[in-house]
């Protein structure tokens, strides 16, 4: 077997542990969710318009460009919609089933098919098709008219955005497991910025060179599946600090214009995080909520109402902190002590997608393809 078929076939391997991360990284019965407090709602706020997709089965990102969202849903049909109003204002034909996106510059949008064929759309038109030779579970990233690829075995890929003419592609020597779990792929200022592996790397988007790379987390264990410490999206951008979780093992910021670390914390989580200027919050494995302070990584405070109920990825937007769970409730916190101010309610399944905003105007998508968009007053 050659060795680009091995660690293709460990990182299939990594994809079925995935599956099973709760049986690997945790021993004994199953912990009973934590029941949802009573709550007298602290803001007011409520759903402004739903809509429905054909049901994901499986988290697709969505885009936020300007004043609409880009989603996709399980048939590959993607659509643009006016985030005020949730009415659509472009949808595509059927695309074949999606394994990654959307990605989107507001104008071109990118997905990519469980047959690992990257698709661009100009005004949710199909422009081009290119085939992958490796399965991407990132939504590719739009910026500078170029698509930017990010594979499970952690190659970068840049393409044309007009005419799909591959520009070049960057890899390095792998990790030996790798996650089937959407990775960090970014923009800052003229730098691509991707995870690879449980390092933060910044890339030369014209050429394809490494400019610089720090490790959010140094990985420990006897073994390749102790040490799977992939960056999980979404990453969190405060000016020139980029701040990300590495699955099970840490969360810490990096400095992009030095390209060197400036504080990581462990914390055994497997969501991205999000913050603002003066917290980076998320959740751990278990779904304890933390705030570290931007500054320094210093604990700002901590919350355990929402034990095991399987939270999304956090959003921050203004003074809360937004996370789903898995009977689909959307919870909105107070981002300067955790507390509780707001619950509302879904279609009763999972939030699979971390939530999104436009402005005031937060989108979250259910495992049954439900599209809410909310706002907190």
């Amino acid at each position: 077997m050659s060795i680009a078929a091995y660690r293709h076939s460990l990182s299939a391997l990594g994809a079925a542990l995935l599956l099973s991360a709760c049986s690997i990284f945790s021993s004994g019965p199953a912990v009973k969710p934590a029941a949802l407090e009573a709550l007298t709602p602290s803001i007011a706020g409520r759903v402004v318009w739903n809509s429905q997709l054909d049901s994901p089965g499986f988290p697709l990102s969505v885009a936020a460009r300007g004043e609409q969202f880009i989603v996709a849903g399980g048939d590959g049909v993607v659509q643009a919609l006016q985030a005020g109003t949730g009415s659509v204002l472009w949808r595509s034909e059927p695309l074949g089933k999606l394994a990654a996106g959307v990605g989107s510059d507001g104008r071109f949008a990118a997905v990519v098919t469980r047959g690992n064929e990257l698709v661009v759309l100009d005004a949710g038109k199909p422009l081009w098709r290119k085939p992958l030779n490796s399965p991407v579970f990132a939504a590719p990233l739009v910026a500078g008219e170029r698509v930017f690829v990010l594979t499970v075995d952690r190659a970068v890929l840049a393409f044309d955005a007009l005419d799909g003419r591959r520009l070049w592609d960057l890899r390095r020597p792998g990790e030996p497991l790798t996650l089937s779990q959407p990775g960090v792929i970014a923009a800052y200022k003229d730098t691509l910025v991707v995870g690879q592996g449980p390092r933060l790397a910044g890339v030369d988007p014209l050429r394809g060179t490494l400019r610089w790379e720090a490790n959010v987390a140094n990985p420990r264990g006897t073994n390749e599946v102790e040490r799977l410490a992939d960056l999980v999206a979404p990453m969190f951008r405060q000016g020139e600090l980029l701040c990300a979780r590495a699955f099970q093992s840490a969360v810490g910021c990096v400095n992009a214009e030095r390209g060197s670390m400036l504080w990581s914390r462990n914390n055994a989580g497997r969501q991205g995080v999000s913050g603002d200027a003066e917290f980076v919050i998320g959740a751990d494995a278990s779904d304890r909520i933390s705030a570290w302070k931007i500054a320094n990584g210093d604990v700002a405070w901590t919350a355990e109402q929402f034990t095991q109920r399987k939270l999304s990825a956090p959003l921050v937007v203004g003074a809360t902190v937004v996370f789903g769970d898995y009977e689909g409730y959307v919870h909105f916190l107070a981002r300067d002590s955790g507390k509780t101010l707001l619950r509302l309610p879904t279609d009763g399944s999972e939030i699979t997608v971390a939530p999104v905003a436009i402005g005031n105007t937060v989108l979250v998508v259910t495992r049954k393809g439900g599209l809410y968009a909310m706002r907190p007053q």
